[in-house]
């Protein structure tokens, strides 16, 4: 009976590093979706506040008939929702009656980590009819 030497066992080496996810890989998978929450988290607020920012300048603009009106209707409604980057006079309001149309833009800047901050700029407009055309910042 001959002992069994290292060249004559099968060769698993080959087999062994193409099965599984490596550690590497799964730390960099973990590092790569912890900065996607992370940004998820810091932004999630900004977006929620600008979609009640829509809302309440979409229902100001349909129980108002001057620009007077809207603006009052609208710092009501976004007291109410704690609404705090737009005001009413930071509305800008065309024409008036039937053919008011509302729009408003900001920035919100967002502290991510040290001096690193995010700057996301916000627009949306509204007409009285209750259509609302949403532009995306450029």
């Amino acid at each position: 009976m001959r002992a069994a030497v290292w060249s004559d066992l099968p060769d698993r080496q080959s087999d062994l590093s193409t099965q599984g996810f490596s550690l590497i890989g799964f730390m960099s998978t973990l590092t790569v979706l912890g900065v996607i929450g992370l940004l998820m988290i810091r932004v999630g607020p900004s977006v929620i506040e600008y979609w009640a920012i829509e809302k309440a300048v979409k229902a100001a603009s349909a129980v108002s008939a001057t620009p007077s009106d809207m603006r009052a209707a609208y710092d009501r409604l976004a007291s109410v929702a704690y609404i705090e980057a737009v005001q009413g006079k930071d509305l800008q309001i065309e024409g008036s009656g039937d053919a008011m149309k509302i729009s408003f833009a900001y920035e919100k800047r967002i502290p991510l980590s040290g001096p690193a901050s995010l700057v996301i700029a916000y627009r949306g407009t509204a007409a009285d009819d209750g259509d609302a055309a949403d532009e995306p910042a450029k």
